[in-house]
């Protein structure tokens, strides 16, 4: 990249960079601070001390700040033995580091909560230098217009909170998970998961969502149980509620195909019930909290976010707005009812989480591919049940109109997530 820089083929570098250490090239104001550290094996021994890598063979990838933080210590640790992988794909690496293939890896600190998700028998276990900054870097060729515009581009997103939430969308929810729960998780993935793949792909082909976020969302709320049930007698692998389950017309909720299909659509519908303003990934992440706690409690906490002046749109801004809902200050306020809003934040970060994992252990599902044709197939078959029962219930109704003598009433449509609603998912506190 310096190189570029420096023969005037490129004016500007806007990546995770940092300054280089001849302090030739300008750079923007430091936008993050980020370590240099080693990650090892949980089983090996840990290099806790400089001194220990002498002898070492230590992995990095080539170029890397990394790279250069190893070279500066080869000279007083001459018996550090460096490898240069030219791949810049780091989780390959990662993932010979979890094979025991090699033995110590330096990687970026921003990267150590991913990594130990990803592959939770890593650790990192040795900082090997004083926090360095990430920088964006300009051409050697004065540009003073081009330098001026990014440095109050990076001042102004600094101030104005679009870096924290920058921040929060790639780092916020990677420490959500213990070692145990990703170890479970893997497991589950190999064990449980291929049981329900297909109908996770059929709620792909049916409502467009990656059949992975679906995934973890049915392994958060049930851990992939066809039969879970809790006490106020929310069911499913998809847990829906008695109410949803009759408005998304399902028949039965211990059915793992309808209750998946189901529970897609109902994610559908509460993203397509936000205003159009808001962006993804915040549209999916606010859908799932109001999937969580209900349309009518979520809507209150978006009520409860414009009174504290937060952005009801942003994620990270309800994330901290959703706990005070079971706060009584905030409920006497807006005379609005209880709600353990704190419950849909960590089921939100945690969905996140296990999104990541299975982007990594699980294939995506082409919609062109070979078997395509046969979860259309599966697809059809669910909903024409579907259809089927929703007739039968019909002709019931109409009998029963009949016979008191009253007109029969449809199944009442899902309102939007910024009507009045009346109803929400059952709690604790309810």
């Amino acid at each position: 990249m310096s190189h570029r820089l420096t023969n005037d083929t490129a004016h500007f570098a806007a990546a995770w960079l940092s300054p280089p250490e001849d302090g030739k090239i300008k750079t923007t104001p430091n936008i993050r601070y980020t370590n240099d550290v080693i990650i090892q094996h949980e089983a090996s021994l840990p290099v806790l001390d400089n001194d220990e890598l002498s002898g070492k063979t230590v992995h990095v990838v080539a170029g890397s700040r990394q790279a250069n933080t190893l070279k500066a210590l080869q000279k007083s640790i001459p018996e550090l033995q460096i490898v240069e992988v030219k791949d810049p794909d780091i989780f390959k690496l990662l993932e010979r580091l979890g094979e025991r293939r090699i033995r110590y890896v330096v990687i970026d600190s921003a990267l150590v909560d991913i990594a130990s998700q990803i592959i939770p028998s890593l650790q990192a276990t040795l900082t090997l230098k004083a926090e360095q900054p990430v920088v964006w870097l300009f051409g050697e060729k004065p540009n003073v217009e081009l330098e001026a515009r990014a440095n109050a581009f990076v001042q102004r997103v600094q101030h104005d909170g679009t870096l924290a939430r920058l921040d929060d969308r790639y780092f916020g929810h990677t420490h959500r998970l213990n070692q145990a729960d990703i170890v479970k998780f893997l497991g589950e993935i190999e064990t449980t998961l291929p049981k329900f793949r297909k109908f996770f792909h059929a709620a792909q082909a049916l409502t467009g969502i990656d059949w992975r976020l679906i995934a973890a969302v049915a392994y958060h709320e049930s851990h992939w149980d066809p039969n879970a049930t809790s006490y106020t007698n929310v069911r499913g692998i998809m847990m829906l509620t008695e109410e949803t389950a009759d408005r998304l017309e399902v028949s039965n909720r211990l059915d793992a195909s309808e209750s998946i299909l189901a529970g897609a659509r109902y994610i559908n519908l509460l993203k397509d019930s936000l205003p159009d303003e808001v962006d993804e990934p915040d549209r999916t992440w606010l859908a799932l909290a109001a999937y969580n706690i209900g349309p009518g409690h979520f809507n209150n906490a978006r009520l409860l976010a414009r009174q504290l002046k937060a952005d009801p749109n942003s994620w990270y801004e309800m994330k901290r707005v959703l706990p005070k809902m079971a706060q009584p200050k905030y409920l006497q306020q807006l005379k609005i009812s209880r709600a353990r809003g704190g419950e849909a934040v960590v089921l939100v970060e945690n969905i996140r989480s296990y999104y990541d994992i299975l982007l990594h252990n699980a294939s995506p599902f082409a919609p062109n591919s070979s078997a395509a044709a046969g979860i259309q197939r599966l697809v059809d078959e669910i909903e024409q049940r579907r259809k089927a029962y929703v007739k039968k219930i019909a002709a019931a109704k109409s009998i029963s109109a009949i016979e008191m003598d009253e007109p029969s009433n449809n199944t009442p449509r899902l309102p939007t997530i910024d009507q009045d609603f009346s109803t929400n998912r059952p709690t604790e506190a309810e």
